[in-house]
């Protein structure tokens, strides 16, 4: 491989889930019907919500705004991994792979913000119910949403700056099916400490912070779920947090396996595989944690699609 420092390369190589070529047809339609079942499911969650008048609240206002994320989060990589399997092509232009990267960033800050936002809203619900309405006003969850928007745009904004200053090797292999953050930066010929400590601390604030504010919230909601009195008014108010606390549960625990693995683990395929579980296991799978263990969602659904 030439290595000589090239700070105007033009593309890197994606190496994908695997080289083998007999394998790519069936990757290819593996990837395309999870791609269309996460659009579809997160597609029907939203426009349910927003045609549903009954569920016109805050938390179905979270949960289609969530939907909307994952369908663009999903649609920043699979649709190129599929049009390089297609191609029998390897390769994204650098614009192409900075684009990528940006948006991965952008919407997986929203998932998480949002997933916060989504926890102070079952903690107000369960923990002030009488003051709920008054908390959670349309001007409030407009707001929210809002600012999570711009926090995780200024982080992207940030990390792509950050990137532009790296020089690469003329040829750049990624073990990945799309550009992901680290594995990029590391692939630079330049000095990357700049680089690597401005992920450590967007991901400390950006991802540890949220963290910290979800278990607040529920570290109180299971105090006040514990002084009431009834066997029913537990599950009740247990079960109005169930599908939250599933899609939380499966979005952090993803993250982690895959950023706690060792070192090395990002220069193989391992790395990409283990990657497939947030960027499309995760999305995937939210539509049918919220419609199979939610009511109100399951009739919203039932009239939305007899219309």
């Amino acid at each position: 491989m030439e290595t000589e420092n090239d700070t105007h390369i033009s593309e890197f190589l994606l190496l994908g889930i695997s080289n083998e070529p007999e394998l790519q047809p069936l990757i290819f339609g593996l990837f395309l019907t999870m791609y269309l079942i996460t659009v579809f499911g997160n597609l029907l969650i939203f426009l349910a919500v927003s045609s549903d008048s009954h569920l016109h609240t805050p938390m179905y206002f979270f949960l289609s705004n969530l939907s909307f994320v994952d369908i663009c989060f999903i649609s920043t990589t699979i649709p190129k991994m599929l049009w390089n399997i297609q191609t029998q092509s390897q390769v994204i232009t650098y614009e192409g792979c900075i684009n990528q990267i940006y948006f991965l960033l952008l919407f997986a800050g929203l998932d998480d913000f949002l997933l916060t936002v989504m926890a102070y809203d079952r903690f107000v619900a369960i923990c002030h119910p009488l003051h709920y309405t008054v908390i959670m006003n349309p001007r409030l969850c407009g707001l929210l949403v809002l600012v999570s928007w711009m926090m995780s745009a200024l982080n992207s904004l940030v990390q792509i700056l950050m990137m532009l200053r790296l020089s690469f090797c003329r040829v750049l292999e990624i073990p990945n099916f799309f550009c992901e953050l680290n594995q990029v930066v590391r692939s630079a010929c330049s000095d990357t400490f700049l680089n690597d400590m401005m992920v450590y601390v967007a991901a400390g604030l950006l991802s540890g912070g949220p963290f910290v504010g979800i278990l607040y919230s529920y570290s109180k909601i299971v105090s006040s779920i514990r002084g009431i009195s009834s066997a029913q008014g537990k599950y009740r108010a247990f079960s109005t947090c169930a599908s939250h606390l599933s899609v939380v549960s499966l979005f952090y625990c993803t993250i982690l396996g895959v950023y706690l693995n060792p070192a090395d683990a990002h220069n193989s395929h391992s790395s990409a595989t283990a990657s497939v579980m947030y960027t499309v296991v995760t999305p995937m799978l939210n539509p049918f944690i919220y419609s199979l263990r939610n009511k109100d969602i399951k009739e919203a659904l039932k009239r939305f699609t007899e219309q």
